[in-house]
């Protein structure tokens, strides 16, 4: 009998939370039924297993990161709304580390196709036609911006910034600037030699 209070929500949600504290990849059914004090047995009437737990929490964290985003991205265009979502990412990476790494799970297809995932692309493009991109450069740009915010952000959790200066601060708003100006001038596509 499943114990009374565990839902598939809660426990999601104790995941999510448990992903924060210890790390995403530590997350197991049996770490959350430590954590509520029960019987392994007793979460799998709610999940089916760990790495259906791991994609629940990631789910839940693209869902928190993509309300985030629209939120802060409301009104706004150009550079205020690139800013706005690069410290959405950078943010959220701060406040819940384990999350922000369940967000990065590999989700099968159909399971990516209706997740919030697609809010997030649909958001950076809606921020890149402000920049006058168009296909294929809108995909590129899609793929430039989430490389350059995960790579700073998995650097600068990681310590990688720590030891020098100039200050971390500093260093993101130049990086923001300079895609500002790439994207406001992004090159022209290169002429296929093969004609």
């Amino acid at each position: 009998m499943a114990r009374v209070g565990l839902t598939p929500e809660r426990l999601t949600e104790a995941g999510a939370e448990l992903a924060d504290e210890v790390g995403f990849e530590q997350v197991t059914v049996s770490a959350l039924a430590r954590r509520f004090d029960v019987k392994v047995a007793s979460l799998y009437s709610h999940v089916r297993n760990s790495h259906d737990l791991k994609t629940r929490i990631a789910l839940l964290a693209l869902a928190e990161l993509a309300d985030r985003a629209a939120e802060a991205l409301a009104g706004r265009a150009g550079k205020d709304a690139l800013a706005a979502l690069a410290n959405v990412y950078r943010d959220y990476a701060r406040e819940h580390p384990g999350r922000y790494a369940a967000a990065q799970l590999r989700l099968d297809p159909q399971t990516a196709a209706a997740s919030a995932g697609v809010r997030h692309a649909q958001m950076t493009r809606a921020l890149l036609r402000g920049y006058d991109l168009t296909e294929p450069d809108q995909t590129h740009a899609v793929r430039l911006l989430g490389s350059v915010f995960h790579g700073y952000v998995s650097l600068e959790l990681g310590g990688g910034f720590s030891h020098s200066a100039p200050d971390t601060e500093e260093t993101w708003a130049r990086i923001l600037d300079a895609l500002d100006t790439l994207l406001r001038n992004w090159p022209a596509a290169p002429i296929d030699p093969r004609g």
